[in-house]
């Protein structure tokens, strides 16, 4: 399912196989992981949980010591202290994978031996145009002036390439979303926006 490009050669591989992986990701710079086993699946967090500490494994034995992480929103901070995913308006089709997310989170922090970084899209992730543009966070929710904050997938991947490459965020969580003049850093907000 990837379109070719002058500068780009596809593989097919188990992501869930670390040996397979590390042949195959052997002699590279960095690696970008946005594994996901499918939404349909009924064993998805285990499977998440696998296939992350698989990945981890097969750059571990393939020498690459950079490693950016794709996870999910649902591990961010909605409020002191309580993540996303544990909320009661937390949409329950998502919620094993959001589960399976925050537990490779859990996992990837205790990785001392890879220079890995973990990205949080914002809670609205979306077709739209590249802008190029985009402002960071940590580990809570952004917000917008409507409410949680946006990114096109475009946007989140220019943010993804951009870390890649600068690794200004070695060993931390990070979260990106569109540009915006308003903050809510710090405020306790539902994910209606109200304040």
């Amino acid at each position: 399912r990837v379109p070719s490009h002058a500068n780009l050669v596809a593989y097919g591989v188990d992501a869930t196989n670390a040996s397979a992986l590390a042949e195959r990701v052997a002699g590279h710079d960095v690696v970008i992981s946005a594994f996901n086993p499918g939404w349909d699946k009924a064993d998805i967090r285990q499977r998440f949980i696998d296939g992350s500490r698989a990945i981890v494994d097969g750059v571990r034995r393939a020498g690459v010591q950079r490693l950016v992480v794709v996870g999910g929103a649902g591990s961010l901070e909605i409020a002191p202290g309580v993540q996303l995913v544990d909320t009661p308006e937390f949409p329950a089709e998502w919620k094993e994978g959001a589960l399976g997310a925050r537990a490779a989170l859990g996992d990837i922090r205790t990785v001392a031996d890879l220079e890995w970084s973990f990205v949080s899209p914002p809670v609205f992730l979306e077709p739209g145009e590249r802008t190029g543009s985009y402002r960071l966070g940590g580990d809570q929710v952004l917000f917008g002036e409507n409410g949680p904050a946006r990114i096109s997938v475009a946007d989140l991947a220019v943010a993804i390439v951009d870390e890649a490459e600068q690794a200004r965020h070695v060993r931390r969580r990070f979260t990106v979303a569109e540009q915006d003049t308003l903050s809510f850093e710090g405020m306790s907000c539902g994910l209606d926006g109200v304040c």
